[in-house]
């Protein structure tokens, strides 16, 4: 019996369903439906393997559809 599932994401959903075009980190656990962490984040941004993000003063976002694209691209099965 072949118990592996096929399972594709759609995370694009996401990106409908946020408010505006851009997840500040402290709001990325929220987005994400509580699997990234805003420290995760800023560990993965640190080493240079985060999404593309944005900074405007001190505080730190990401565009929504290069999120979305970057979470796309970190599923495992």
């Amino acid at each position: 019996m072949n118990t592996h599932m096929d399972m594709t994401y759609d995370f694009i959903s996401l990106a409908h369903k946020w408010p505006s075009a851009i997840v500040s980190r402290d709001k990325i656990s929220e987005f994400s439906g509580g699997l990234l962490h805003p420290r995760t984040m800023a560990n993965l941004d640190a080493k240079g393997l985060g999404p593309k993000k944005i900074k405007v003063g001190g505080k730190v976002a990401y565009p929504v559809e290069e999120l979305c694209e970057w979470m796309a691209s970190r599923v495992e099965s």
